[in-house]
């Protein structure tokens, strides 16, 4: 293990640890006990130390699961983007390595969507159900504005340049966000997510956003498990410089039919909507309202 001061996705995380993939350092935290496990799927510019809070939450009554997907965070670098193939396929290597037992409750997050959907395609037998964090969907673009398709959000993202500009304000914002953290668990990500290194990281995440949606377009739906989506409507300040409130309304109302769509797709979906926080702020705003998803999910898993 190296501890390189130039290199955060090299250095030792501050809980957790790693496993080998295929020659490859994946970090993983797990705690908790019994199943189904649920397992988080961070967003692009996200970690999963980011999703610590709602796990200290879950793991009183189940195995919970965060990580890094590889090429991001505390994981060894990877060319990025990857297929969502690539990605869910990890994924279960990595909760086998873990003997983490299948079936699972996956929990994504924005990007992560593509991620769940991907390995819910490959390995439905390991989907126990579904806790949709405002994620992204396949079928995006047949729902929202054009000024909000996948191609015009990959545009819209701040680059390098942009996100330098920001870096104080970033820094302000998860100094913020992550406040409730233990202390070592704070600063460690704080310093993390300030340096150039993981900024790249997130913006090459979502520069094939549209390619994702059609890697999984040529695949099935969600498989009939218990599904509960977490839609925000709430408008982040920030988005407001970049679309106009036409356009905001429009992806408030797009995003609230996608993902109404997906919970009839199956026996037992529920859609609750949130208008008291925003994309990047559920998990720390609203971490009781993701628990009881997972919760739910898991109840009516076990009933099903």
């Amino acid at each position: 293990m190296t501890t390189n001061s130039t290199s955060p996705s090299r250095l030792a995380p501050p809980v957790g640890g790693f496993q080998e993939i295929d020659g490859r350092r994946i970090f993983v935290h797990r705690s908790g006990s019994g199943g189904p496990a649920v397992v988080f799927l961070p967003g692009a510019s996200a970690v999963g130390l980011d999703y610590f809070g709602v796990q200290q939450e879950v793991s009183p009554f189940t195995t919970a699961v965060v990580y890094d997907r590889g090429g991001t965070g505390y994981s060894d670098p990877l060319p990025l983007p990857r297929t969502a193939a690539a990605v869910a396929t990890e994924l279960r290597e990595l909760l086998r390595a873990r003997n983490i037992a299948a079936p699972y409750v996956l929990v994504p997050h924005s990007l992560g969507g593509f991620y769940a959907h991907r390995f819910a395609q490959l390995y439905p037998q390991d989907v126990a159900g579904l806790v949709w964090l405002d994620a992204f969907h396949r079928e995006w673009d047949d729902f929202m504005p054009p000024a909000a398709a996948l191609a015009a959000v990959e545009q819209m993202a701040p680059d390098r340049a942009q996100l330098e500009e920001m870096r104080p304000a970033l820094r302000e914002m998860n100094a913020e966000l992550l406040a409730g953290y233990p202390e070592h668990v704070r600063q460690a990500l704080i310093e993390a997510k300030a340096s150039d290194e993981w900024t790249d990281v997130g913006i090459a995440e979502r520069s094939k956003l549209a390619e994702l949606a059609t890697e999984l377009r040529a695949g099935p739906g969600i498989p009939d498990v218990p599904v509960v989506a977490l839609s925000v409507v709430g408008t982040d300040p920030g988005r407001r410089a970049l679309a106009s409130e036409r356009t905001l309304q429009e992806m408030h109302d797009g995003r609230t039919r996608l993902d109404a769509a997906l919970v009839s797709g199956v026996s037992h979906g529920e859609q609750r909507i949130l208008s008291d926080t925003v994309h990047h702020r559920l998990c720390f705003d609203r971490p009781d309202a993701v628990v009881r998803a997972i919760r739910d999910v898991i109840d009516r898993a076990a009933r099903a």
